[in-house]
């Protein structure tokens, strides 16, 4: 399972347009099937079992949405610091040097895992199915990236990169450092103004959230994604 060439160069596009179906859900208008948010359908499916409220139910999985915002805001930062924000948005595979420092002494691949973070808190304001559409559509596109990336670097790194595959888990962490930590400097700044989009969402999670109203929050994340587009071009400028 591999990524083209020309999937890798307009990943972020693909994201968007796999982000739009599930919000949109098109097979909707004809079949007439998801009729809430996955927000609402989770929280009631936990209140019918008994376990709680609607009214906690709600809470709890508002809560588990903001958590997942932050912890893919976060993991994404980390990862862009230590790899650098040029590399991230790259719009070719890039081949340097082995990145053994923060993340990356847990987990190969620190971006993708918090894409997968943020889509599974993105899924909580989509109907239903479209969330399962989107999910599986992102995380199926996240190991054809990593298809496409491993063996390139393979091939550039050599040795030095297959004792690093051996080590390092994919894409599920380690809870302990599988790796010494290399000589690299983290590049905070650069890293936090790159992932943007991901800290204004969470935070549109965290604010907005509390109004229940899942459409308040999806304005918050077009917002973030402008204001994001935005101090990205500044960025590339400076």
């Amino acid at each position: 399972m591999k990524a083209t060439a020309l999937e890798f160069r307009f990943r972020f596009v693909l994201h968007g347009l796999i982000y739009l179906i599930g919000f949109v859900a098109p097979w909707n208008f004809f079949l007439h099937y998801d009729t809430i948010r996955t927000w609402q359908l989770l929280a009631a499916t936990v209140a019918r079992n008994g376990w709680m409220g609607f009214s906690g139910a709600t809470i709890s999985v508002l809560c588990a949405g903001i958590v997942l915002a932050f912890a893919a805001a976060a993991v994404r930062t980390w990862g862009a610091a230590y790899l650098g924000t040029g590399v991230v948005h790259e719009g070719g595979l890039v081949g340097g040097a082995v990145v053994a420092g923060g993340p990356y002494r847990y987990v190969r691949n620190p971006l993708y895992l918090g894409t997968v973070l943020h889509t599974l808190a993105l899924g909580l304001l989509m109907p239903p199915t479209g969330a399962v559409f989107c999910v599986v559509a992102v995380v199926v596109l996240q190991l054809r990236l990593i298809g496409a990336e491993e063996p390139f670097l393979t091939s550039t790194l050599g040795e030095s990169y297959v004792a690093y595959l051996g080590k390092v888990p994919r894409l599920v962490p380690a809870l302990r450092a599988r790796v010494a930590a290399s000589a690299v400097r983290p590049m905070w700044g650069s890293a936090f103004i790159g992932e943007l989009y991901f800290w204004g969402a969470a935070i549109s999670f965290a604010v907005a959230g509390w109004r229940y109203n899942a459409q308040l929050v999806l304005q918050g994340v077009i917002i973030s994604l402008g204001v994001s587009l935005v101090a990205r071009a500044f960025l590339v400028k400076k």
